[in-house]
């Protein structure tokens, strides 16, 4: 129908006119062209490509977020010579595409802060490394901004230490209930709360939950940190119900025994993840002047030396109130849908398990984690609407262990009442898999013990988190980009 109608309407225009429309529409098409050349473009033309021009502005985007004083990279890449020491592990990594690690399919769905080289960047990489690193004048500019700051969220309003942790040689998995108070002289909101490991190679998870105490509910909140380890011990039978434990858990409540106002999960941590800030309103908490940040299932894996871990948390104040609060749905292990098969892998076999839940109510989805442990090979999500329409989630065609980002997409994502939500992930348990644990491979399955918790890294999990809002119209189109500082 459109092409008839232009059709018709070109029939009626006179020779100018149609110069005119064609001069147009030439000139509209050659700036579109102009306009998907970009930076990647600009690159290709360059034969021998220079530091300062060409190779530090990928480095600086790209790279020394990890790659800095700070970060969780084992080493900096924040100036000409520390980068062209490394140059040939660059040029290799990048080529490879293992750096920089982005493990979610771009061609499926998109997120914030997708870390992506261009194959434009890749071959400029390249060939700067080939014609023996040229500097090219100063970059000390380019990198005047690269911030020592631990945080990735920006600077934080308050930071709390948590208690040291003594991580010894040969140490296997160990596990720990934490608490973190704090005294402020009024009441405010909270935007968000960041978690910095202190030992990012050796922590594989830390979730932690925010409790209020109002008034003279708790009169007398230590000021100190404290810590009790529940790692599984021969002649336990469970860690989390020894006195010392149950002590711990009594600590947190209010001074008559009635349990306080508790926000759950309100910063998570895991290999690679990042702080994240909602646009301010969302995701927004209440707190109190006395609160409590704690996590019930610190975890670290094996040590090879002797470290001592100093974990922090960091704090994001606003002025502006809660105006839509956040939820939570987790599919698979420890969460509200089956697994099938049961997550058992049997030695020397590859398999495949599928969980699925089905909302009740119209969501807006803000962030997105899939968890696998070790044997993880693949992570898929997606969603089906009541009309048959496929809503796509997440694509994760090669899994990797060290980076299980919670990803945030840019947009909302609605997902309708009655649409049902499916995560399929698959697991390699052969020796033709370099993150099997097990040599020989054995038969490993999810932890059942102390309730599913102290999980293990060789242990298995199939999990898929979803944090939403409840559906407003037009959440589609409110960009979740402007967050962070």
């Amino acid at each position: 129908m459109q092409k008839a109608v232009l059709l018709n309407t070109i029939k009626i225009l006179n020779f100018e006119q149609m110069k005119r429309v064609f001069f147009t529409l030439t000139l509209l098409i050659g700036l579109f062209a102009c306009s998907q050349q970009g930076v990647g473009d600009e690159l290709d033309s360059v034969d021998v490509p220079t530091f300062a021009q060409h190779i530090a502005p990928i480095i600086v985007n790209h790279c020394v977020r990890c790659h800095r004083n700070g970060g969780g990279a084992p080493f900096e890449l924040t100036s000409y010579s520390k980068v062209k020491g490394k140059a040939k592990t660059i040029a290799k990594v990048t080529s490879m595409r293992i750096m920089p690690p982005w493990p979610a399919d771009p061609n499926y769905s998109h997120f914030i802060d997708e870390n992506i080289l261009t194959q434009s960047q890749i071959d400029a990489i390249s060939r700067w490394v080939k014609n023996d690193c040229i500097e090219g004048g100063s970059s000390e500019k380019i990198f005047a901004n690269v911030s020592s700051e631990k945080s990735n969220i920006g600077k934080p309003d308050m930071v709390l230490s948590l208690d040291t942790v003594l991580l010894s040689e040969g140490d296997v998995d160990r596990f720990f209930f934490s608490k973190v108070n704090c005294t402020i002289p009024h009441g405010k909101y909270i935007r968000a709360i960041e978690f910095i490991p202190g030992q990012p190679k050796l922590l594989h998870h830390f979730n932690g939950h925010l409790i209020n105490y109002y008034g003279n509910s708790k009169p007398n909140l230590e000021s100190s940190p404290s810590k009790i380890e529940i790692s599984p011990k021969p002649g336990v039978d469970n860690p989390r119900e020894t006195k010392l434990a149950v002590d711990f858990q009594k600590s947190l409540l209010n001074n008559d025994g009635s349990m306080p106002e508790r926000w759950h999960s309100v910063v998570n941590y895991l290999p690679g993840v990042k702080g994240l800030m909602y646009p301010d309103g969302i995701g927004t908490y209440a707190v109190a002047e006395k609160f409590s940040i704690i996590a019930n299932d610190v975890h670290y894996g094996p040590s090879r030396k002797t470290l001592i871990d100093n974990s922090k948390i960091n704090i994001f104040f606003t002025n502006t109130p809660p105006r839509r609060g956040t939820g939570e749905i987790m599919l698979g292990t420890n969460g509200v849908s089956k697994i099938v098969p049961p997550l058992v892998i049997p030695a020397n076999q590859k398999t495949k398990h599928v969980t699925h839940f089905t909302v009740a109510e119209d969501i807006s989805v803000l962030t997105i984690n899939p968890h696998l442990h070790l044997l993880g090979k693949s992570f898929l999500a997606y969603a089906i609407k009541p009309n048959g329409d496929t809503v796509k989630l997440i694509n994760i065609p090669k899994w990797n262990f060290r980076w299980q980002y919670f990803y945030t997409f840019k947009k909302m994502v609605h997902i309708p009442r009655g649409s049902t939500i499916y995560a399929v992930a698959e697991f390699d348990n052969t020796l033709n898999n370099p993150n099997n644990p097990n040599h020989p491979p054995k038969q490993v399955a999810e932890r059942l013990e102390y309730g599913g918790s102290s999980m293990r890294a060789t242990d298995e999990m199939f999990q898929f988190i979803i944090t939403y809002v409840g559906y407003q119209s037009g959440d589609e189109k409110l960009s979740l980009e402007n967050g962070n500082r």
